[in-house]
């Protein structure tokens, strides 16, 4: 009675089932796509574009999900994503693991705070294990990092030249860390152009900036560059206040015009005077700046991104100017070679031979736009899981070889537990073994026999045996150190506590009350978000049913 007209409640058990089915069908969206065998997603939205990708992240983005529930795993994935750039789809995926495990549980007549409880035990239990898991790595350990850009590449459609990129990406990552071990990859830019093969990707010691020359009479290229970075614009300036000018004769308005030229070519002197030989304009350069320049052999691109700046002062060593009366030798910066090179059709500026460049930047070629897309994802994965393993120094196996054995080492700590919540901690190990199981099965391999044999190589007790995963070359268990597949230990970290964070979040919910959609506003309607899981089709896919 004290809801609005059309609202619905759905309570208790109905709430915990619809939460679970909702959660459980973004799970089962993308588990397909884990690992080096994983397949590719085609999303098209509601104009029509189309993005073909195997990124958890980016396919969960893409999706046009209405169900609330199914919208915290999407959560999710963005927080993996934004804290290590990998793992989001094996957060997701093991999210809803925990929920299915949690079912189970939930028929039994486990209280749901038992569960929640034992999961965060578990989830805490889990980081101690992995921590005891990792191995040391040396931010100068250039062979290990290019193994762990090499595990976050594969199996994103960049394999042709998979280490041709990871050389550029663990080149360019160990150039712009910082001497106290930080890395922001903000430094290094990527820039993506179709046409000529992804061989031909490359590392620019430096900028490119995707403008051109202000002026043809320019120079396209200056050696010994001095440049200036100018954050105000050249041109005369306008009054802050309106203000009128009364012009009663033509020599006045003459005048009038010469004075502005005068204003604009003081400035264009202070410019010169100052000794920049290259200009990076964030605001805009007039006309009559324009030629003037020329004349003098400057080079000036104008309209330059404020990102784009702050890049090219950490690259050159010049500092930013915010006023034309402040331009000094002292703050111009140096690279040795400016160019304005064509690449793709598209004129652009190369800032390069900088003596040490902490921004650089990767041209990333490829056949279509889709390929050129899906490198570019590829890159920025490799680029912050090789950040995270310098900034962190410290990495595990892959190939499922941690999730068998923080499974195995939990099952034992559950019988020291004991009581209900013993019952949860089991549940979170069974739950952690879909990664192995899901990596087989993508592979074409039979998921039970892996896990088996998975188990009784880690139970074995060995030196190595817990580094022991699925190789996918030989489709049997291998050494995954040897094999040199291996992760940042923050990307498995992160993944397990998001996962338990969520799969507790959504198991707390008993209640579900939902307002009344207004007509028109494509809201789901009551009965749909009694229904289970449901969770709105792609926009641009005829309709797709509620995946389930």
């Amino acid at each position: 009675m004290i809801l609005k007209e059309g609202s619905s409640r759905t309570r208790g058990r109905d709430a915990q089932g619809s939460n679970i089915a909702a959660a459980k069908a973004v799970a089962n969206a993308v588990r397909t796509t884990l690992g080096p065998k994983g397949m590719d997603k085609m999303l098209v939205d509601t104009i029509g574009d189309v993005v073909i990708t195997n990124d958890g992240v980016t396919i969960l983005k893409e999706m046009d999900i209405e169900h609330p529930a199914a919208k915290m795993m999407v959560e999710v994935a963005k927080t993996q994503d934004d804290e290590v750039g990998d793992g989001t789809t094996t957060a997701v995926v093991v999210a809803g693991e925990l929920l299915k495990r949690s079912e189970y549980l939930l028929e039994q007549d486990v209280h749901p705070t038992v569960i929640a409880h034992g999961y965060r035990m578990a989830a805490e239990k889990a980081q101690t294990i992995l921590n005891d898991l990792a191995i040391d790595i040396k931010a100068d350990d250039i062979k290990m990092l290019k193994k762990i850009a090499e595990t976050a590449i594969t199996g994103k459609g960049s394999e042709v030249a998979k280490e041709k990129l990871c050389e550029l990406v663990v080149r360019a990552v160990t150039l712009v860390a910082d001497e106290d071990g930080t890395v922001d990859t903000d430094y290094v830019k990527v820039e993506k152009k179709v046409g000529a093969s992804v061989d031909e990707s490359e590392m620019i010691e430096g900028m490119i900036i995707d403008k051109e020359r202000v002026h043809p009479g320019m120079p396209k290229l200056v050696t010994d560059a001095t440049i200036l970075l100018l954050n105000a614009a050249v041109e005369f300036k306008k009054t802050e206040v309106d203000a009128e000018i009364s012009i009663t004769s033509p020599d006045q308005l003459q005048m009038f015009l010469e004075e502005e030229e005068k204003m604009i070519r003081n400035i264009v002197d202070k410019i010169i005077a100052s000794g920049a030989k290259v200009i990076f304009c964030q605001k805009g350069i007039d006309d009559i700046a324009q030629h003037y320049l020329a004349k003098a052999g400057v080079m000036a691109v104008r309209r330059v991104k404020k990102s784009d700046m702050e890049k090219l002062a950490r690259a050159t060593g010049a500092s930013v100017v915010s006023s034309i009366d402040a331009i000094t030798s002292d703050e111009l910066g140096k690279a040795g070679r400016v160019e304005e090179k064509k690449v793709s059709g598209e004129e652009m500026i190369f800032v390069t031979e900088c003596d040490n460049p902490k921004a650089v930047s990767l041209i990333i070629r490829g056949g279509t736009e889709h390929v050129v897309d899906e490198l570019e994802r590829a890159i920025e994965d490799a680029l912050r899981v090789v950040s995270v393993s310098v900034e962190d120094k410290k990495f595990v196996a892959g190939g499922g070889a941690p999730e068998i054995e923080l499974s195995l080492r939990l099952r034992d700590y559950a019988a020291t537990v004991g009581g209900r919540a013993q019952l949860a901690i089991e549940a979170f190990a069974s739950a952690l073994e879909i990664i192995p199981r899901t990596l087989a099965e993508n592979a074409g391999l039979d998921p039970i026999d892996m896990l088996v044999e998975l188990r009784a190589a880690h139970e074995k007790k060995g030196a190595n045996s817990k580094y022991y995963g699925i190789d996918f070359s030989t489709g049997s268990t291998a050494d995954m150190l040897k094999a040199g597949v291996v992760e940042p230990l923050r990307v498995k970290t992160q993944a397990v506590s998001s996962a338990a964070e969520a799969a507790v979040m959504i198991l707390r919910i008993d209640d579900v009350i939902a307002s009344s959609s207004r007509p028109g506003e494509g809201g789901p309607s009551p009965e749909e978000m009694a229904a289970m899981g449901g969770m709105g089709g792609m926009g641009g896919m005829g309709g797709m049913p509620p995946m389930m």
